[in-house]
């Protein structure tokens, strides 16, 4: 009687082990969800002056919010504005001499031309004059050999005045040389490029904020003089939220690109739901920072999962549990 106690008390307890585990594991039906873990990627920016100079004003201050385009702060922009006043007295100079030259001499510069060359031509008829007499004079000794050398000097001068004259007008007819448009015009290119460099120089006086986020880092205040590419600002990107996690080699079959999960993190009552967005081809050993007595030593891939709609409440670096349901397809595109 005591031995068919004994099994019947054995026999029951099978059936409950066995109801309990799905006959210890051999007649289950249903997959058992996935369990992920990684933490919440840390995506930041540094934000530096282009310029150095003395800061003017902060707008913003650690903790608070910003968005695209917005302030955070100025340094003193009157060195830039003086220079820029300079390259626009340059570009003005620089576009007047280019018309100038573009435009040809002026009708008056011409006439006047023209009256150097009637005024040498008159001077050269005269030393014509004087050597066509001088010279049968001089053979019958009626002048002096110094007389004679004197009236020859003065027709060749004449001669050479008379032909600078003419080349002069021909010069205010024909107006600049092509080369001299050709300088003229490169010069007024680089009176414009130094200009649009100093513009920059102004604009970069004023440091915004490249996306939307969260200051977390401030390293200046007011009065204070910055150099070029001195960390001002360090602001955490938080919108898209992205997940880092890790599944097994042995679990990789059961994700893929587009499929809904959830995300819960140590004290935070709330779950989020998140799509996987990016296996990586490559093998890695397990992180520290998600290792378990289970994944040691394993290979891992790493998955990109998108949070949608996070509160704030998920923090940068935060350790994380991803759920992927069995049931769980990917998103058809």
């Amino acid at each position: 009687m005591r031995r068919t106690l004994v099994l019947a008390a054995a026999l029951v307890a099978v059936l409950i082990a066995a109801y309990a585990t799905s006959g210890f594991g051999l007649f289950s039906s249903e997959e058992t969800e996935l369990k992920l873990y990684g933490n919440v990627d840390i995506r930041e920016v540094d934000m530096a002056f282009e310029v150095s100079g003395r800061i003017d004003g902060v707008a913003v201050d650690e903790g608070d919010r910003v968005r695209e385009g917005d302030l955070l702060a100025r340094i003193d922009p009157s060195q830039s504005r003086d220079q820029l006043a300079q390259a626009e007295a340059r570009v003005a100079q620089a576009r007047a001499d280019l018309r100038r030259l573009e435009t040809g001499n002026r009708a008056q510069d011409i006439r006047q031309a023209e009256a150097r060359v009637a005024s040498a031509q008159a001077t050269l008829e005269r030393a014509q004059a004087d050597y066509a007499r001088r010279e049968g004079l001089i053979g019958e000794g009626a002048i002096s050999r110094g007389v004679w050398d004197q009236t020859v000097a003065q027709l060749r001068q004449s001669e050479a005045q008379f032909a600078e004259a003419n080349q002069a007008l021909s010069l205010q007819r024909e107006g600049a040389r092509a080369e001299d448009i050709a300088a003229a015009r490169a010069q007024v290119e680089s009176a414009l490029a130094d200009r649009s460099s100093i513009n920059t120089n102004l604009s970069d006086t004023q440091l915004t904020a490249p996306v939307d986020g969260t200051v977390i880092t401030r390293a200046i205040e007011p009065g204070s003089l910055v150099q070029p590419g001195v960390t001002a600002f360090t602001i955490a990107i938080d919108r898209p939220l992205r997940v880092r996690a890790y599944v097994a080699e042995t679990d990789l079959s059961k994700v893929a690109p587009g499929m809904s999960v959830t995300i819960r993190a140590d004290g935070n009552p709330n779950e989020y739901s998140g799509t996987i967005g990016f296996i990586s081809p490559r093998a890695e050993f397990t992180p520290k920072s998600v290792e378990t007595e289970d994944l040691r030593t394993d290979l891992v891939y790493r998955l990109r999962i998108k949070v949608e709609n996070p509160d704030g409440r998920l923090r940068q670096g935060q350790p994380v549990t991803v759920t992927v349901p069995s049931s769980s397809e990917p998103e058809q595109n």
